[in-house]
């Protein structure tokens, strides 16, 4: 039986710029312009706040075991304190080995936080958010929004 709870995390018609003028700092800001632009690139999709600190980038329908189902972002990141954090699947065997390359980062289970993009290798990233959207479409079909 599908669960009814509602999803915190939605799109909504907030501002990025909003966002990030109000949670980054200057670094974080050149940070996120060039992240935005290779999430735009990899996505064709304009960004878009997802809930009150996701900016998302396309979107999915996924159904899990349970049966909730649910909607989010095809791609995102957002700003957690000092640290950024791009939301990707990373679980192939590809995929690891490029986060194996990518510089110096921390994974958790679908979080990828670094400090400075300066310490990435942005081809590596560039690869790692089109393995994910693989990963994702793999998984939930090929009609996600981006």
């Amino acid at each position: 039986m599908a669960e009814s709870r509602e999803n915190k995390t939605k799109a909504t018609d907030a501002s990025v710029d909003d966002y990030l003028d109000a949670r980054a700092s200057e670094e974080q800001r050149a940070d996120c312009a060039r992240l935005m632009a290779l999430l735009a690139r990899v996505t064709r999709q304009p960004p878009k706040m997802w809930g009150p600190s996701i900016v998302g980038y396309g979107s999915y329908r996924y159904t899990y075991e349970s049966g909730r189902t649910g909607e989010i972002c095809l791609a995102g990141f957002a700003i957690r304190g000092r640290e950024i954090v791009v939301y990707l699947s990373a679980e192939g065997e590809a995929q690891k080995s490029l986060l194996a390359r990518v510089g110096r980062h921390r994974m958790g289970k679908s979080c990828f936080y670094f400090k400075r993009l300066a310490d990435l290798d942005e081809r590596v990233l560039e690869q790692l958010v089109r393995g994910s959207i693989a990963e994702v479409r793999l998984r939930y079909g090929e009609d996600c929004g981006a």
